[in-house]
C-alpha cells in the first residue's frame, strides 16, 4: 500500500474512534457535565446537545469518506482525490471541531459560528473532488 494511501486511512480511522468514542460520551455523560458543571437547562442545554450530536455525525461520516478516499488513491493517484482527502480533514477540523467548542463555549464565543460554514463548505469540496476524480480519465 502506498504511504498517501496508508496515511489518509489511518487519519480517517483515528477520526472514526474518535467520534465512537465522543459519541459514546455524548449519549452517556455530556448532558450531566453541560448541567450541572456549566449550567445549561431547558431548549439552551437540548439546543448545545443537538449541536454536538450533529458533529459527531458529521465527522464519522467524513472520516470514513476519508478511509474510501485513501483506498481510492491505493487504487490510482489523482490530485482530485488528494485534494479531496485534504479538503475533508480540514472540514472535519472546522466544522465539527468548532461545532464541539459551540457546544461548551459561553454566549461570547458565539461569532465561532460565523467560521463553521466554511468547514461545512470544505466538506462540499471534498465530495465533489471525489466525483470528479471518479468522472476523469486521468487527474494527475
Amino acid at each position: 500500500m502506498s504511504p498517501l494511501a496508508r496515511r489518509w486511512i489511518a487519519l480517517g480511522a483515528l477520526l472514526g474512534a474518535l467520534g465512537v468514542a465522543l459519541g459514546a460520551y455524548g449519549a452517556h455523560g455530556l448532558s450531566d457535565l453541560l448541567e450541572k458543571r456549566l449550567g445549561y437547562t431547558g431548549d439552551d442545554l437540548h439546543h448545545r446537545l443537538a449541536i454536538f450530536e450533529t458533529a459527531v455525525r458529521y465527522q464519522m461520516f467524513h472520516a470514513l469518506a476519508l478511509c474510501f478516499t485513501g483506498l481510492a488513491l491505493q487504487h490510482q493517484e489523482s490530485c482530485c482525490w488528494r485534494f479531496g482527502a485534504w479538503a475533508y480533514f480540514v472540514g472535519i477540523l472546522i466544522f465539527c471541531g468548532l461545532l464541539k467548542v459551540l457546544t461548551f463555549a459561553s454566549p461570547n464565543w458565539n461569532w465561532l459560528g460565523a467560521v463553521v460554514p466554511f468547514g461545512g463548505a470544505s466538506l462540499i469540496a471534498g465530495w465533489i473532488a471525489l466525483a470528479v476524480g471518479a468522472l476523469r480519465n486521468r487527474c494527475t
